[in-house]
């Protein structure tokens, strides 16, 4: 609602070295030029578009009063008197509330909430006193720039600002002069940087992809320590390229190297730079949460003349609000999105976190197209971290400041929309430590992308097994992070297996769905291909899908699927784990497979020629050989020989030895697959 705060009187006349626009006045007793500057600055910067904004309500006012009833009209229009006028009591608690300081422009009482917090940083050494003290100048300054649209005040308000400063720094530090342990002067508060005074100039002179890049890594909340990383990391990129101001000294207040941070808290990030995450991030302040005081006072005026209007309209506002009600209701049932043929879901559906759908059954997000793009910046390149014969997965970031992995599947139709919504559905009810957790999905039909189907999962910012056994420059990983990786996966192959029902086969095990967290603990992702078991059914294919090296000789040959499918790529993947050499490889025209070379090594008693040469931290002989034998056991040519997942946990978890590898290896020739 426009707030209609002060009345225009006393027009001043403006300092031409300021570079800034006249100011008006709202109180009724003649002011000071600088004082002029604080009284209606929130609405002069933005005078037209809140007259433009009372425009739409006025419209807005006349669609209500057809659609509605004449009474209804009547209502609207009490109501909307009724905010103005709290508005204007409001605006005069703070006009009072900003002459406190005399004519200094900027509002060094934020500061005290960081002064006052019972655990303040202790002010040792004068570095560190004056350095926390240039900060808290920065960040008045970022919040004089939301309100004005400039970076610094006018040049005649300098003495009266440090006048103010040097006033609150005393009531924490007796007899510290900023100017004369600091070695700041006075006038630096009003110096500009490479002549930018407005944000007008500061963004004629970033180019707008730079923008852009700031809006994208620096809205959302900076509490955490990775988002803040992030946007103080394109923050530095950018004052090196467009801000190399050489007159930059280390104690200069108006250093260009600020003007970024200060432009980012004000206009870019969505809470402001008062807000405490805002602060510590940008500015290196800690500021206590907000007091409840001032909003308790205007919430009991505000209830008092809530209460005063309720009881004059009576009846009348009770009838009001059920017809409001039902208005919005049906607004929101016509503008709602659902997801077609998937009733399960559609039923239990709500918004969440300013973005998607939520499902209450699974946790599941259904994503607009929109929110996806503004994610991966529009499917951007460069966000681009793995590709496949799927389609590509992309990096993203959410509005909340989560990252996620966004996999984009292509040559999609419409045929088999029904059941990706059944099988998303299916697969974000599957919740344990080692498997990947699916956020949520997006379908959508576009002009020149057709159709999309898209997942969101949580992103692994350690990458894939793939990476780190095969990937170029990789440091090898240790005996105890291999062990981990190894009961990890084992764990979340159980789970599918014999921890629901029906069973999943998973059906493409391999290294590159075996993903990382920051903790090195795995996560199975991918259930593309995966499989749900029907009760006491084996599942016969005409057509095989896998990756050569890790399917299991009966599926290949026979079409034959069950749960030792996946304990024989497991094998494999154990193998590919410890050794540090891909499933198969190739020489001259004859493929060489893993297993294959591993059984051999076996049958000679030469297990730990297995393990990778240069392993750091290797371990027990009798351990390391016993991992070999599980392997060779898993990746066993007959099914009935190979252990369960649940037996292969137990054995790794307890240390129990491997039952005998049964032999000789018979081993299956001219095996074809399709492989995806």
């Amino acid at each position: 609602m426009i707030r209609i705060l002060c009345h225009l009187k006393y027009p001043v006349e403006t300092d031409s070295s300021s570079q800034l626009p006249p100011v008006t006045t709202c109180q009724n007793r003649p002011l000071k030029v600088e004082a002029e500057v604080i009284i209606l600055i929130n609405f002069i910067k933005k005078l037209r578009l809140k007259l433009f904004c009372i425009a739409v309500q006025c419209l807005q006012l006349v669609r209500f009063a057809m659609s509605l009833s004449l009474f209804t009209f009547f209502a609207l229009v009490t109501i909307t008197f009724f905010e103005i006028s709290v508005s204007s009591t409001y605006c005069q608690k703070i006009s009072n509330e900003t002459l406190v300081n005399g004519s200094c422009p900027l509002n060094f009482d934020i500061l005290r909430k960081l002064f006052n917090v019972p655990a303040r940083p202790a002010f040792s050494g004068i570095t560190a006193q004056c350095q926390n003290i240039l900060e808290g100048i920065h960040l008045v300054q970022s919040e004089y720039l939301q309100m004005t649209e400039y970076f610094v005040p006018p040049p005649t308000t300098s003495e009266a600002c440090w006048e103010s400063y040097q006033q609150l720094i005393g009531e924490f530090l007796n007899d510290f002069d900023i100017q004369t342990y600091c070695g700041y002067h006075a006038e630096w508060i009003s110096k500009t940087c490479l002549n930018i005074t407005s944000i007008a100039q500061f963004e004629s002179l970033i180019p707008n992809t730079k923008l852009k890049i700031l809006r994208y890594y620096c809205t959302q909340s900076l509490d955490n320590s990775f988002v803040c990383g992030m946007c103080t990391s394109k923050l530095l990129r950018l004052r090196k390229i467009y801000l190399d101001d050489i007159d930059d000294t280390a104690g200069n207040v108006s250093a260009c190297s600020w003007y970024p941070s200060m432009y980012t808290a004000a206009f870019v990030n969505q809470f402001g730079p008062t807000d405490r995450a805002t602060a510590k991030c940008l500015f290196s302040l800690e500021l206590e949460p907000e007091k409840p005081s001032s909003k308790r006072h205007r919430s009991i005026i505000a209830a008092v003349t809530v209460g005063s209007v309720v009881g004059l309209l009576g009846a009348f506002s009770a009838i009001l609000f059920l017809l409001m009600r039902r208005h919005k209701k049906n607004k929101k049932e016509k503008s709602r999105p659902v997801m077609e043929k998937n009733e399960s879901v559609k039923d239990e559906t709500s918004l969440v976190f300013g973005f998607g759908l939520y499902s209450r059954s699974t946790g599941l997000i259904k994503f607009k197209i929109k929110e996806i793009k503004n994610a991966t910046m529009n499917f951007s390149r460069n966000n681009i971290i793995g590709m496949g014969g799927y389609g590509n997965v992309y990096k993203g970031l959410l509005p909340d400041g989560s990252e996620v992995a966004i996999k984009r599947f292509k040559n999609c139709s419409v045929a088999g929309e029904e059941n990706f919504l059944h099988e998303v559905e299916v697969i974000a009810s599957v919740k344990h430590v080692n498997l990947v957790a699916l956020r949520g999905f997006c379908t959508a039909i576009g002009p020149s992308e057709g159709h999309q189907r898209i997942i969101v999962c949580d992103l692994m910012h350690n990458g894939s097994l793939y990476d780190h056994l095969f990937g170029l420059g990789k440091k090898k990983l240790s005996w105890p992070i291999r062990q981990k990786i190894a009961l990890g996966t084992a764990r979340g192959l159980a789970y599918l297996h014999h921890g629901l029902h029906p069973a999943i086969i998973h059906r493409d095990i391999k290294a590159s769905n075996i993903l990382l967290d920051e903790s090195f603990e795995p996560k199975v992702a991918d259930f593309g291909l995966a499989k749900i078991k029907s009760e006491g059914m084996t599942h016969l294919s005409t057509r095989v899908a896998g990756t050569l090296g890790y399917i299991a000789p009966e599926y290949a040959l026979y079409g034959k699927l069950t749960e030792k499918s996946d304990v024989y790529s497991f094998g494999v993947l154990l193998l590919e784990l410890l050794s540090g050499k891909t499933a198969h490889a190739s020489n001259e025209e004859k493929i060489i497979r893993l297993a294959d070379w591993v059984w051999e090594l076996v049958e000679q008693g030469r297990a730990l020629d297995v393990i990778e040469q240069g392993m750091p931290e290797i371990g027990l002989p009798q351990v390391m050989e016993q991992y070999v034998l599980i392997a060779v056991l898993c990746c066993h040519p007959i099914l009935h020989v190979r252990p369960t997942m649940d037996q292969i946990v137990k054995i790794l978890e307890t240390g129990f030895s491997a039952p005998t590898v049964p032999g000789p290896r018979l081993v299956p020739c001219n095996i074809e697959v399709i492989t995806v």
